[in-house]
C-alpha cells in the first residue's frame, strides 16, 4: 500500500508563513502528478498547486505569487511554501498523489490522499 503523511500545518497570523510537507512511502513504481489540496468549512475541496515529476508547477489564481510548491523525487515527498497567509487561506490541506504501482503484470496509476493538516490565519 501506500501512505502520504502531511506536516507542518498550525496556527499564524495574517502575513505569516507556513511550511507544508508530505511524503509517501511504500510499494510502488514511481509518482507522477503531487499536489496540494484544501477544504474550508462549508466548502468543497478545492485544488491549491500541483506540480509534475519534471517540475512543471500549476496554481490556483488566489495563491499565484504567494504559494511555492516543489518537490524532491528521490525522497518521494512534496512541500507547499505558503507566505503572506490570509484569513481566507484558513482550511484542512491535503496532499494527494498520482501513484504508480504494478498490479499483477500492469502498472497503474491510482490517486492516493494523505489524511490532512489544519491551517488557520487569524489574528
Amino acid at each position: 500500500q501506500v501512505q502520504l503523511v502531511e506536516s507542518g500545518g498550525g496556527l499564524v497570523q495574517p502575513g505569516g508563513s507556513l511550511r507544508l510537507s508530505c511524503a509517501a512511502s511504500g510499494s510502488f513504481f514511481s509518482i507522477d502528478t503531487m499536489g496540494w489540496y484544501r477544504q474550508a468549512p462549508g466548502k468543497e475541496r478545492e485544488l491549491v498547486a500541483t506540480i509534475t515529476n519534471g517540475g512543471s508547477a500549476n496554481y490556483v489564481d488566489s495563491v499565484e505569487g504567494r504559494f511555492t510548491i516543489s518537490r524532491d523525487n528521490a525522497k518521494n515527498t512534496v512541500w507547499l511554501q505558503m507566505n503572506y497567509l490570509k484569513p481566507e487561506d484558513t482550511a484542512v490541506y491535503y496532499c494527494n498523489a498520482d501513484v504508480r504501482r504494478w498490479i499483477g503484470i500492469s502498472l497503474r496509476s491510482q490517486g492516493y490522499w494523505g489524511q490532512g493538516t489544519q491551517v488557520t490565519v487569524s489574528s
